[in-house]
């Protein structure tokens, strides 16, 4: 597989950016999984592990995972497991606050911000974070990114950087994708 998309909570919906950037890198050919994780209204982190095991066996050496909100936690939690699996490059878009329980997501918080986790389960991985992302503010975001040893790339008022929050296309993050540029912003 080419690219893995794992979104966040209730799944992103046909406006979102992950759907659209799915359809985009189809178009062009390219293997794209973007599976609807187990109960995405109210998840629970091992089933989700769980499913991205299964979904990501297969040449993962060759993926570009991108993630989305609670997705960015499903693969922090991956990442501390030390996984077989490394992929090529891991995009973390819009991670919630990793440090407080809420529901209806089950054991996703406390997230394991574990840098040598993250260095060994992709050859490279970024952050983008928004300056008015309600479920994860600023100074969170950048101690998330110090703490897994990552950079950020800031996204000016993008809010959760989601559909409702005005992002579907996003053309920039495509070209990342697609390896034209090295930097998602």
């Amino acid at each position: 597989m080419d690219y893995l998309l794992l979104h966040g909570l209730d799944g992103s919906g046909p406006e979102h950016w992950q759907t659209w950037l799915t359809g985009r890198l189809r178009e062009r050919g390219f293997e794209v999984a973007y599976p609807t994780l187990p109960d995405p209204s109210a998840p629970r982190v091992e089933r989700w592990l769980a499913a991205l095991d299964e979904v990501l066996r297969p040449r993962a050496d060759e993926t570009t995972v991108l993630c989305h909100s609670l997705g960015c936690l499903l693969w922090l939690h991956h990442a501390a497991r030390r996984p077989e699996q490394r992929v090529s490059r891991a995009l973390l878009v819009a991670p919630t606050q990793p440090d407080e329980e809420d529901l209806p997501s089950v054991g996703f918080r406390p997230a394991p911000l574990d840098a040598e986790g993250i260095a060994g389960a992709a050859g490279e991985t970024l952050l983008v974070c928004s300056t008015d992302d309600p479920y994860c503010p600023p100074s969170t975001s950048q101690r998330i990114a110090s703490e897994i040893g990552v950079e950020v790339d800031w996204v000016e008022h993008g809010g959760h950087l989601n559909a409702a929050a005005g992002l579907g296309p996003w053309p920039e993050l495509e070209r990342w994708a697609l390896g034209e540029r090295d930097r998602p912003v």
